[in-house]
């Protein structure tokens, strides 16, 4: 078994050292890597791992630990009380609801077909932004609203078409609230669809291609009941959650776990990774829904022994007050492959060559060599993840770029250069 801290190695590979150091990119921003071999905890090669960077979207990796350890085979689609003449039922932080790109009709099939009367029950849950989120980010498809119960996965689909002033929208409850925005509307980001922060009134700009297009909607218990009834084809009310003595709290499981896992790390879905640490908060208490809660306790009774405490405030890195060291990313990931088989475990990853963020970039006609996940900001790109060498050894990496201003390609570029020496080298 493999140390879960890597060991310091006497001296780094003069070669590595003076590929990474005489870089003309990465001489000029901050540059932490770190370098261990799987099998026997050693690590290989250092450079900042112990310093603390911002990770981005490679926290989704403790996202995905935290599932690992909290959460059972199948995710916890909502929790309710049966009584003889109503169901009373309240969120889990389950994502799948009808979402457009891990859908789940579980729970859809099981509230509609119930003979009582439906009574949800909005428990306490986390703010919708997360701390330290980038406000202005309301209006893109990464950053959805986090809530204890949601549906559509918080956003609404628009399927545009040359020539046709107005899209396709889905959720149809939506398509009273769309409009072409007003003539001469300014548009130096190139939207395709726009929503005022505080409103659910979408404005759809010109555009003389065809395009596909998600906008978060602005959530509200409220608006929940409309899209369940609107969805159920029948009454849903509000309901305070008061329990009684002799109530039982049952949970209904949805998806495998995988399916959820899978889609979080190729694609780096922001929304299911928050969602993920609500489940996780979900399984410590029924009653609310709470991050910090979820984060607290893998903290406490699973991560102590990383060789240095991450800063960890969300699940899917969007927030710039997480911080890592290069080298506690990696003890993360021998403590992932001592847990995990490492065929599903590689499996969850984005692969190089082949699907999610890693599609265009380390490819090799006969396979993938690598598994990692990405984690990008402005002037942050980061990848984290396994390589394996030419002489078949697994290698855990961390890879952390922060604060560059030369294009996140040439950073890209400049990563696949060097981790491509790693992988014939070593």
């Amino acid at each position: 078994m493999p140390a879960t801290a890597p060991v310091r190695p006497a001296a780094n590979p003069f070669w590595l050292e003076q590929l990474v150091r005489e870089s003309v990119v990465l001489r000029r921003h901050n540059v932490g890597i770190c370098l261990t071999d799987v099998a026997t905890g050693q690590q290989l090669f250092g450079l900042n791992e112990d310093r603390y960077f911002t990770p981005a979207s490679t926290m989704k990796l403790f996202s995905l630990y935290a599932g690992l350890q909290l959460l059972p085979d199948s995710l916890p689609s909502l929790h309710y009380v049966q009584r003889p003449d109503t169901l009373l039922f309240w969120g889990t932080g389950d994502p799948t609801l009808l979402h457009g790109d891990v859908p789940s009709r579980r729970a859809f099939t099981f509230l509609q077909t119930r003979p009582e009367q439906l009574y949800y029950a909005a428990v306490p849950t986390v703010t919708a932004f997360g701390p330290g989120w980038s406000w202005d980010d309301y209006n893109y498809y990464f950053q959805p609203e986090r809530g204890a119960f949601p549906i559509y996965g918080h956003t609404v689909r628009f399927y545009g078409k040359a020539g046709q002033p107005m899209p396709r929208v889905l959720p149809r409850f939506f398509r009273p609230l769309t409009q072409l925005a007003p003539a001469g509307t300014p548009n130096p980001a190139q939207d395709h669809v726009r929503r005022p922060e505080l409103e659910n009134q979408f404005l759809v700009l010109p555009s003389a291609t065809n395009w596909v297009d998600e906008t978060p909607f602005r959530t509200s218990p409220a608006l929940l009941m409309q899209l369940l009834q609107d969805t159920l084809r029948r009454p849903v009310r509000l309901a305070p959650l008061c329990l009684r003595a002799q109530d039982s709290v049952r949970t209904l499981r949805g998806l495998p776990v995988d399916s959820l896992y899978r889609r979080m790390l190729r694609v780096s879905d922001n929304f299911l990774a928050e969602q993920l640490l609500l489940m996780c908060a979900s399984s410590l208490t029924s009653d609310s829904l709470s991050t910090a809660r979820a984060i607290r306790a893998v903290q406490q009774n699973y991560l102590r022994d990383l060789p240095d405490a991450p800063v960890w405030v969300d699940g899917s890195g969007l927030s710039r007050l997480n911080l890592v060291t290069p080298r506690a990313l990696v003890g993360l990931l021998l403590k992932l492959h001592q847990q995990v088989p490492e065929s599903r475990l590689l499996s969850l990853l984005a692969a190089g060559g082949g699907q999610g963020t890693l599609r265009r970039v380390y490819r090799d006609a006969r396979g993938p060599w690598l598994w990692g996940k990405t984690g990008t900001l402005t002037n942050n790109h980061n990848l984290v993840g396994y390589v394996r060498t030419r002489s078949g050894r697994l290698l855990a990496f961390s890879f952390l770029n922060n604060n560059h201003v030369v294009p996140t390609a040439d950073i890209r570029r400049e990563m696949e250069r060097v981790l491509t020496q790693v992988r014939e080298k070593l």
